[in-house]
């Protein structure tokens, strides 16, 4: 390809700044992956924000994609934690000790495109709806369980948000009036039963009382090494108690979203994350019983839900296609 035909080949990237690692993604028009890169976010032993980092990653999957940074139509950010979605900040990422970062304002200096921040699960949803499972739904509810409990909704073609932030933590409903806290909010949220860390927790103290072999032989009572997968192994392995601690759980995960759907009536219900991965029939099953028993009979009937398709690359591909989207009809 000449340079004369890279220059005007228009690309987009999604960027996934989900946490530990962040992955960028370059498509083309059609959404077809050009190059990628993803590695950690931090150095080691480097507790700077990484904002050049960021855009390092950038250019190197720029580099993989063989395109210029001038082909850049608009770049997708997908961040954790309340995102300000008009001037691109993230004020707070708890899990990363990050606050007020002008992510938006960096990468615009340094790549001259549009950029668009959203919270990283907006982005997982807008995945979902312009590329997965939900596409041409006019209202969208995605709910995933993993180290905490995220949300987001899409309403007819856009990210349901607030007068400047991002909204949509739904891991704060409180569930009841009495039993554990998440760290942040009231006790008996969604987040503290129905999470990882709240089913880890159950389960660690499930091994502790040798109610759980299967477990104890692959993780002991050690809550960091209790994931997804370990936990769907024991219980393809016999155990009983851990089964019956993440079937609560996943009823939890029902209930709330049985709540938002008497708020929202969705045309989808869009269930993800790494403990709906590992188990979807389990999940599927439970969420079904327990959003039943909360939303509105009539409501419930005019919606369906769906376990979520895109994975990994949910909030990469939703980013860049709400970059390009703000890029192209901008509000």
């Amino acid at each position: 390809m000449s340079k004369a035909d890279e220059k005007d080949r228009r690309v987009w990237v999604g960027f996934d700044l989900g946490g530990t690692k962040m992955l960028a993604v370059v498509y083309d028009d059609n959404f077809n992956v050009l190059g990628k890169k993803r590695r950690k976010t931090r150095e080691k032993g480097n507790s700077t924000v990484p904002i050049g980092r960021i855009a390092e990653t950038i250019h190197m999957a720029l580099n993989d994609a063989n395109v210029e940074s001038e082909s850049v139509g608009a770049i997708g950010a997908g961040c954790p934690g309340p995102v300000d979605m008009d001037r691109g900040v993230i004020w707070e990422a708890p899990n990363l000790g990050w606050k007020n970062l002008q992510l938006q304002e960096e990468l615009a200096e340094e790549f001259h495109c549009p950029v668009a921040i959203c919270n990283d699960v907006d982005a997982g949803v807008f995945g979902e709806y312009s590329h997965g499972v939900a596409q041409s739904k006019r209202c969208v509810l995605g709910v995933f369980p993993g180290t905490g409990v995220g949300g987001g909704c899409v309403y007819e073609g856009r990210i349901f948000r607030g007068a400047t932030t991002s909204c949509m933590e739904v891991g704060f409903i409180q569930m009841a009036t009495e039993g554990p806290a998440a760290g942040l909010g009231p006790v008996g949220t969604l987040e503290a039963l129905g999470s990882r860390l709240a089913i880890a927790g159950e389960a660690a103290r499930a091994t502790y009382r040798g109610k759980a072999p299967a477990l104890a032989r692959e993780t002991g009572s050690d809550l960091a090494q209790i994931r997804s997968g370990t936990l769907a192994r024991a219980i393809e392995a016999g155990d009983a108690e851990i089964e019956k601690i993440v079937r609560r759980a996943a009823r939890q995960i029902g209930r709330g979203i049985g709540s938002l759907v008497n708020v929202l009536a969705p045309d989808i219900i869009v269930i993800g994350g790494g403990l709906v991965e590992a188990m979807p029939n389990l999940y599927m099953e439970e969420t079904v019983s327990g959003a039943r028993r909360n939303a509105l009979p009539s409501l419930w009937k005019s919606c369906e839900i769906r376990v979520a398709k895109l994975g990994d690359y949910a909030t990469a591909i939703g980013a860049a296609s709400w970059g390009r989207q703000c890029a192209l009809t901008p509000t």
